[in-house]
C-alpha cells in the first residue's frame, strides 16, 4: 500500500512478538503462545472477519520492516512473527499473469537495473496521471520476470534488509496462494491475505484487466466466499465494485488523504473527493458493496503543522454506524514515519515511540492497523487488549 532500518534496542526488544504479545502484559510465554494459537483457532472455527482479535494486524507487503516487500521471505517472516492478516499488491506482467508488486515500475525493488538484455526496456510512462521512468511488469512476461531478483526497496533506511537482496524473486499471487495452503496444512489454521488491485484502471486501458484474474484465482483457492480467509482491497472504488460481483469475499475500499480523488472518479468525471467519501453519505454508498474501507492514519487522528497528533476525527464512529470495519495504514517504527510526539532523538531512521503511536491510534476504535513491523504491532495490540479487558483499567 504505502513507504520508509538500523537495529536499535527497541527493535531487539520487540522480536518475536508471537510468543511475547501477552507476556508484555504480564502473562507467561506459555501463556502468551497459547494465547497466540487460540486467537488464530477462533479465526479458523467462526470462519469470519469479524472473529479476528481486534485490533488485528496486517503485516504490510509482509515484514517490510525486515525483509524485501512483496517477498515469500517477507510473507513467511509475517507469519512466523505472528501477523493476523498478510498483504499482497497485485499487477500484472506482459503475458497476463499476477505478481506481487507495489507498484509495476519495478526499479526499486529488483535487480533489472543490473540485466544489459533488458536495459532497452526502460521506459517513461504515465501512471495515474503521474510520469514515471523505469521498468514496467506490464512489459516484461512472467518468464522474464522470474529472472529477476527482489532487492530492498529503502536501502538507505532499512540498511540491514539488504542483506536479503538478491534472495528471492518476485512471487505470483498464484504462487501465495498455493504458499498460505501449504502454511494452513502445517499450522492447522487458514491463513488470512489482504490483497490490492493496483492501478486497475490504467491495466484495463493496456487490456490487462485485473479483477477477473483475481476472482480466477480466488475461486480456484476456495477465497471467493464471504467466510474465506481472504480481504480485497483497492484504491478505486470501480474496481472494488467489480470485485463483489465476481466472487463474495470481503473487501474494503482504500481512501488517501484528504482533497485526494481515486484515479477512476478523475477518469469518470466523477466530482467526489475522498473528503466525500469519508462523510455518511459517503460511507453509506461504499457499504452498499464493501465491508470496510482502509483509510490513512491522518484521516483518523490529523496532525499540526508541527506533525504532532491533534484530536481524533469521526470517522471511527461514523464508518461503523454503517457496519464498516476499519483497516487504516501505515505503522512504521522508524522516527521518520511516526507522529511527531512519538519521534526519539535526531536520527530520523532510528526507531521512535511506536508503542506511544500504537495507542494513540488504538484508542480510536479501528479495527486493524497495517504495520510494517508485525511484532511491535502485535505487542501494542496484546497490551490495548489486556488493558481494555482488565478490571483495574
Amino acid at each position: 500500500m504505502t513507504q520508509g532500518e538500523r537495529m536499535s534496542p527497541g527493535r531487539r526488544t520487540v522480536l518475536g512478538a508471537a510468543v511475547l504479545g501477552t507476556a508484555a502484559a504480564g502473562l507467561p510465554a506459555a501463556a502468551a503462545s497459547a494465547q497466540t494459537r487460540q486467537e488464530h483457532g477462533e479465526a479458523r472455527r467462526h470462519g469470519t472477519y469479524k472473529d479476528l482479535p481486534v485490533p488485528y494486524v496486517i503485516g504490510h507487503r509482509g515484514t517490510a520492516g525486515y525483509r524485501p516487500e512483496h517477498t515469500l521471505g517477507s510473507y513467511q517472516h509475517a507469519l512466523d512473527l505472528g501477523a493476523h492478516v498478510i498483504e499482497q499488491d497485485l499487477v500484472p506482467t506482459k503475458d497476463g499473469h499476477l505478481v506481487c508488486r507495489h507498484e509495476n515500475d519495478i526499479t526499486a525493488t529488483t535487480d533489472v537495473a543490473d540485466h544489459p538484455e533488458f536495459a532497452a526496456r526502460k521506459a517513461t510512462k504515465t501512471v495515474d496521471g503521474v510520469a514515471v521512468t523505469g521498468w514496467f511488469t506490464e512489459d516484461f512476461t512472467l518468464a522474464e520476470l522470474k529472472t529477476l531478483r527482489a532487492k530492498e526497496r529503502l536501502p538507505a533506511v532499512r540498511q540491514r534488509n539488504t542483506l536479503y537482496d538478491g534472495r528471492w524473486d518476485v512471487p505470483t499471487f498464484e504462487e501465495v496462494l498455493q504458499w498460505a495452503e501449504r502454511e494452513g496444512r502445517r499450522l492447522g489454521r487458514r491463513i488470512w491475505l489482504h490483497t490490492e488491485t493496483k492501478h486497475p484502471t490504467y491495466f484495463r486501458k493496456l487490456g490487462l484487466p485485473l479483477e477477473d484474474r483475481v476472482a480466477r484465482l480466488l475461486r480456484r483457492y476456495g477465497r471467493h466466499r464471504a467466510d474465506s480467509p481472504q480481504f480485497l482491497q483497492s484504491f478505486e472504488p470501480s474496481s472494488i465494485q467489480r470485485l463483489s460481483r465476481l466472487v463474495d469475499t470481503p473487501s474494503v475500499v482504500l481512501l488517501s488523504g484528504k482533497g485526494t480523488k481515486p484515479w477512476d472518479f478523475v477518469v469518470s468525471g466523477d466530482p467526489r473527493t475522498t473528503d466525500d467519501l469519508v462523510k455518511p453519505a459517503g460511507l453509506k454508498w461504499i457499504a452498499s458493496y464493501a465491508q470496510g474501507i482502509g483509510p490513512t492514519l491522518d484521516l483518523i487522528v490529523p496532525k499540526d503543522a508541527a506533525g504532532r497528533l491533534t484530536k481524533p476525527t469521526t470517522l471511527v464512529a461514523d464508518a461503523h454506524a454503517h457496519g464498516l470495519i476499519l483497516h487504516p495504514y501505515t505503522m512504521r517504527n522508524e522516527n521518520a514515519f511516526l507522529p511527531a510526539d512519538f519521534r526519539r532523538g535526531t536520527d530520523p531512521n532510528a526507531y521512535g515511540d511506536a508503542f506511544g503511536a500504537f495507542k494513540a491510534y488504538f484508542a480510536t476504535g479501528i479495527d486493524a492497523v497495517f504495520s510494517d513491523n508485525a511484532d511491535t504491532a502485535l505487542l501494542a495490540a496484546a497490551d490495548f487488549r489486556a488493558k481494555r479487558q482488565s478490571p483495574y483499567r
